[in-house]
This record gives structure tokens, sequence and C-alpha cells, in this order.
């Protein structure tokens, strides 16, 4: 079974979302997309100061399987990149949800927030794709 820390928002297409309360969160892929995609060998990010809306292709992840686009959860701007990912993008692999985050965002509509999905909602879309 895939990690799934209770204390993160979730998307239905595998991003998980650190609110701090104060407009801004930090964005990266869930340990089961990561697992899914298999050893990534490069991460294309957005630039800093790209404005973007929910549901948007902002981010490209590429493994030896396969290349996946990475959407924005929440309408905003992006505020910061996860630089260490040039040169190191096996930190997704290792560490998702600590070293391996991808991007940092300001939110434009902080009410959006509540619309992501709890940790107990997102198991359940992983348990439907596992099945």
């Amino acid at each position: 079974m895939s990690e799934v820390p209770k204390d993160l928002s979730y998307t239905k297409t595998h991003e998980w979302i650190d609110y701090d309360g104060d407009g801004t969160c930090t964005v990266g892929i869930t340990d089961y997309a990561q697992s899914s995609l298999g050893d990534l060998v490069f991460v294309e990010l957005p630039e800093a100061g790209t404005k973007v809306g929910a549901g948007d292709a902002v981010a490209v992840v590429e493994s030896v399987k396969a290349a996946s686009d990475i959407y924005a959860p929440l309408d905003g701007e992006i505020a910061e990149i996860n630089e260490q990912l040039e040169d190191s993008p096996e930190l997704v692999n290792e560490d998702p949800f600590g070293e391996g985050w991808l991007f940092k965002m300001t939110v434009s509509d902080p009410e959006q927030v509540d619309k992501l999905l709890d940790a107990d909602a997102y198991e359940g879309i992983v348990d439907e794709e596992e099945d």
C-alpha cells in the first residue's frame, strides 16, 4: 500500500498539496504516482511567476516508462520551484513528500483548498485504480 499522509490534501490526478494557511502551498506527486511511473529521469517545472488555473498542466515528469503531466491543484501563481530536481529527479522517487516536492504556489482563492480530497478519499481512488 502506498503512503498517504493524513495531514495533506490530494487531487484525483495524484498531486499532494500542503496548504500552510497563509495563502501558499507546496505541491508534489504522491507515493502511488511516483511508484507507478518508476524511476524518474527528468522533471520539467514551470517558471516562478507563472499564473496557473486549477487543472492546468504545469509540469512534466519523465520516467524510464513514460512522461506524465503534473496539474496545478488550485488557481494561483507559481512562487518557487524545487531546483534540486534539475540535477536529481530521483528525489521524487526517494522522498515524494519531502525533498521531492515540485513547486510552491500562491493560492488566489483559499476556498478552493476545501474542495481537494482528504487522505481517506484519495486512498479510495488509489484502491479503485489498483483493482
